[in-house]
């Protein structure tokens, strides 16, 4: 017990940590990189001149930058667009949940309202009163909403583009803030045109048409049109909800990427998949921190990792919308016996048959996994801490239990 692999010198270690390192971010998208290529540089600076305590300072500094840097989404736009609805839908609550946008046949927002992401606390998504309304009268519309805190804005419309929201794209395009125009309730759109031309009904044609009604409008007003999503808040995962969600993480700057993907709804697999990328990519991040030593134990696991694997696990769970409380509102929402679900899924057991043996199994199994799947860590002689091939086993296996459930509901 506490025996360990690597016996290599500090240098051979300094450089097979840079390799592994660089090899790792090389093979990450860029616009899926959490971590900007300048702080990687800066890790590989250090690396190269066998400063690890350098490495683990700026590594360090920017996962903490990562965990504590808000994220303000302004939503705007007509009354009865459905804005309320599109924020619940990127907080991936309902109506009725506790915290989510009031949805009403009234005008109900009077004021900027924040709401804050139930899983995300750095998350703010800003619901904005419609532009020209007695206390927001146009041309003081942005300075009252502070449109310098948002990172972006979200234009909310349901039928035609009026003169006061061109205004309004115009004037946060001066400011040199991105915005994206979505139209909601294309789904009524389209079953409209259905029951009135049930012999001629084509549905892509009838997409491209509301999309070109908007594109005209902003034409004739010698405007660039700002780029348009077809969506359905009652449907996520149809038109062009997940386009949107891939659209706002790319153009994010790379630290705030990672809580963005992480709030997303599990509305297909391609965005399950892409919350266990994003997170691979702290837990990378986190075992070259810890694991600068270029070490693990052959056996053994303390007292107080287990507690510790443990909170990772719920903490995944919870972020991966596969806790006891989220399967209890799918539950509901589906009408089947919770403990039905559960049966369907693997990461509540992973550590019920607690103690050393158990884990100690279950490294071994996932380390030949780990070894196979990467070719990389454990052939230059890489060792992170058997903490962290425990936590690759859980972003595995909760990642999976996602798309169980999404398959069955």
């Amino acid at each position: 017990m506490g025996q360990y692999f690597s016996d290599t010198s500090k240098n051979e270690d300094c450089g097979e940590l840079e390799s592994s390192f660089t090899t790792y971010f090389k093979m990450t998208n860029t616009e899926s990189k959490i971590i900007t290529q300048e702080i990687i540089d800066s890790i590989e600076l250090h690396l190269t001149k066998g400063n690890i305590q350098g490495a683990n300072s700026v590594i360090r500094d920017a996962l903490k930058n990562i965990d504590n840097i808000p994220i303000n989404i302004a939503v705007t736009g007509e009354f009865g667009a459905g804005k309320s609805s599109l924020i619940n839908a990127l907080m991936g609550v309902g109506p009725e949940d506790e915290g989510a946008a009031e949805v009403g046949v009234v005008p109900t927002t009077m004021r900027r309202t924040p709401y804050k992401h139930p899983k995300i606390q750095t998350l703010t998504l800003w619901d904005l009163p419609g532009i020209g309304t007695v206390n927001f009268p146009p041309k003081d519309y942005l300075e009252k909403v502070k449109f310098q805190e948002y990172d972006f804005f979200i234009i909310v419309s349901a039928t035609r583009f009026t003169k006061l929201e061109l205004d309004l794209a115009k004037a946060i395009r001066f400011m040199k803030k991105n915005y994206y125009l979505v139209r909601t309730k294309v789904d009524r759109d389209l079953d409209n045109e259905k029951k009135c031309n049930p012999r001629t009904f084509d549905r892509e044609k009838t997409l491209h048409q509301i999309r070109s009604m908007y594109v005209n409008t902003f034409s004739q007003n010698n405007m660039d049109a700002p780029q348009i999503f077809l969506v359905s808040n009652m449907y996520l995962s149809d038109y062009d909800f997940p386009v949107l969600m891939d659209t706002l993480i790319k153009d994010l700057p790379a630290q705030k990427r990672h809580n963005f993907m992480l709030s997303l709804p599990n509305i297909t697999e391609a965005a399950i998949d892409r919350k266990n990328k994003s997170m691979q990519q702290t837990v990378w991040s986190e075992a070259f921190k810890a694991g600068l030593l270029a070490t693990v134990p052959v056996v053994g696991i303390l007292r107080d990792d287990v507690e510790k694997l443990k909170e990772k696990l719920n903490h995944y769970r919870v972020l991966f919308g596969v806790d006891d409380e989220s399967l209890e509102v799918m539950a509901k929402d589906s009408q089947v016996p919770v403990e039905q679900l559960k049966k369907l899924i693997k990461s509540p057991y992973l550590l019920e048959t607690e103690g050393e043996t158990t884990l100690g199994e279950l490294f071994l199994k996932y380390l030949e996994k780990f070894a196979s799947a990467t070719g990389g860590p454990l052939a230059t002689g890489l060792y992170f801490r058997k903490t962290f091939y425990l936590q690759f086993l859980f972003l595995d296996t909760v990642t999976e239990d996602a798309k169980v459930l999404l398959r069955q509901i």
